[in-house]
């Protein structure tokens, strides 16, 4: 990071713009598994009293019919979104007659890949799309990489902001424009640097040997039901996790938007022969939506995307190229099984900081050199970043994981200043505070907490995610949901019911013909 950065936290502080900065908006998307109270994946169907998983706001399902997913509203507040999250885990757990959400990353005890089911969404042409997309990720990747959950911290800076800043970049571009370009900037530092979130916040030493039935593996067993690597921060991210040969093909760039959708689109229209050897309708069932290399934008795994809200019928590329980024959804944050949400209010304000400085840092473009390093980075951290002594590659360099993580969190310091200051309290500050006793200590991160909890209590990894499942169950319970905002999620079930209902009804065409348009649109 160079002076630049410090020049714009000045200039932020001095010219009375940072208090802009109160009116940044946060959702949070949040996975979680549905298991029996022996810690088996639920078989059951997504719960009718949580309403329709194809329309309801705010409770859904991922990938598997067991795999909630909870979507909070966007709030200028980290805090309104975490007790939000709060409410949909109170509500959703009395309605859920007995089941337990796995309060972890990587999976429960799964069974045969048979015997995990898709989520299904109705009869609708856009239910039945959701479904087959699903059905293809299964002929692709197989149904296990699928249960893997996780939490989507979305993340944009206030409207208000951005003329000002573009001044002081002296920036005459279009303001959409230059709004894109400076989230790609933050894109980029966040690559960069996001082995430092990995290392902190990282909660997936371990996983359930059921996981690796039948696969070649290099984890090291902790017990006959439990799989490790004793220095790994993040198994869900590394290769064990979200990743595919060919995706790894692409060159997805993201130094520009246009070069970012350009590569996306070429890969949602470039066929791969291992997917064509699938096929799409076989004896007359949809095996997957088509045979290029993505199916559709989604599919493509990234730790973190530029993201812009789609009109009914918009494809989310075409919203991108059309009005620009308006916001980031960073990917890579594990569930903590210590924490009832599997995040908490200082791991928020703390990722604020990050992506504020990294917004802020230098705003050079990546190299396909510095992309190797990154992704090497990356690895090593997933599966060594508590290794002591581990060694990083910085440019040309090689420096401990553990000074570079210093270094940066002085860095993040300064924005922590500026933004105590906005917020009139020490809150920011203090999440620093609690990242550095971690590099000064790295048994205190959550990755060394989670494997030394099942080595002292001489526990399988599906035990003790099923104890501190039942654990934060109860705690959530407790959690006092307010009448008006228990009316207003039942309310959403019901509508919610009733919108797939309509929806089914108001279909005039056959699948095949609207898969055809869906594409071709």
């Amino acid at each position: 990071m160079s002076a630049a950065f410090e020049q714009k936290l000045e200039w932020l502080s001095n010219q009375g713009h940072a208090p802009l900065l109160k009116g940044i908006l946060h959702g949070i998307e949040k996975e979680g598994l549905r298991v029996d109270l022996q810690g088996q994946l639920a078989e059951t169907d997504h719960p009718v009293a949580l309403g329709s998983a194809l329309t309801h706001s705010h409770i859904t399902t991922d990938y598997s019919e067991a795999l909630l997913e909870f979507i909070t509203p966007v709030f200028k507040q980290s805090g309104e979104a975490l007790d939000f999250l709060t409410d949909l885990h109170h509500f959703t757990y009395t309605k859920l007659n007995g089941e337990l959400i796995w309060s972890a990353s990587m999976p429960c005890h799964l069974p045969d890949e048979s015997a995990i089911p898709v989520a299904r969404f109705g009869s609708s042409n856009v239910g039945t799309l959701k479904s087959v997309y699903r059905e293809g990720l299964n002929y692709r990747y197989g149904k296990m990489m699928q249960t893997i959950a996780g939490i989507h911290y979305n993340f944009s800076l206030p409207e208000a902001l951005w003329p000002e800043y573009q001044k002081f970049c002296n920036n005459n571009d279009r303001i959409q424009d230059f709004r894109s370009a400076a989230y790609f900037t933050l894109i980029r530092n966040f690559r960069r640097y996001s082995w430092l979130l990995l290392y902190l916040f990282g909660a997936s030493p371990v996983l359930s040997a059921s996981f690796m039935a039948g696969k070649q593996h290099d984890l090291e067993e902790l017990d006959k039901d439990t799989l490790y690597l004793p220095y790994a921060t993040s198994l869900r991210m590394s290769d064990l996790g979200y990743s595919n040969k060919a995706q790894a093909s692409l060159n997805i760039c993201f130094n520009h938007l246009a070069t970012y959708a350009d590569s996306l689109h070429q890969a949602i229209n470039t066929p791969y022969g291992a997917y064509e050897e699938i096929g799409v309708k076989v004896n007359g069932s949809y095996r997957q939506l088509n045979t290029n290399i993505l199916q559709i934008e989604n599919e493509y795994y990234s730790d973190i995307r530029p993201k812009r809200v789609t009109h009914s019928g918009e494809k989310p590329l075409h919203a991108l190229k059309e009005r620009g980024v308006e916001y980031i959804e960073v990917r890579n944050t594990d569930i903590n099984p210590m924490l009832p949400l599997g995040i908490d209010q200082t791991q928020s304000d703390f990722i604020d900081l990050f992506l504020i400085t990294c917004l802020l840092a230098d705003d050079s473009e990546i190299s396909d050199c510095e992309c190797e390093r990154i992704n090497d980075n990356h690895d090593l951290v997933v599966t060594r970043g508590r290794e002591p002594g581990l060694k990083l590659q910085r440019k040309d360099d090689e420096i401990e994981l553990i000074q570079w993580g210093y270094e940066l969190l002085e860095k993040i310091q300064l924005t922590a200043n500026m933004m105590d200051t906005v917020d009139g309290s020490t809150r920011y500050s203090d999440s620093i505070t609690a990242q550095r006793a971690k590099l000064d200590n790295p048994a205190l991160t959550p990755s060394a907490q989670v494997l030394a909890a099942l080595q002292q209590d001489g526990i399988s990894y599906e035990q003790f995610v099923l104890q501190q499942s039942a654990k934060h169950r109860d705690t959530l319970l407790g959690h006092q949901l307010s009448e008006q905002g228990s009316q207003y999620l039942a309310q959403q079930a019901i509508e919610s019911v009733q919108e797939q209902t309509d929806i089914e009804a108001s279909d005039t065409q056959d699948f095949d013909q609207y898969l055809a348009e869906y594409l071709a649109g």
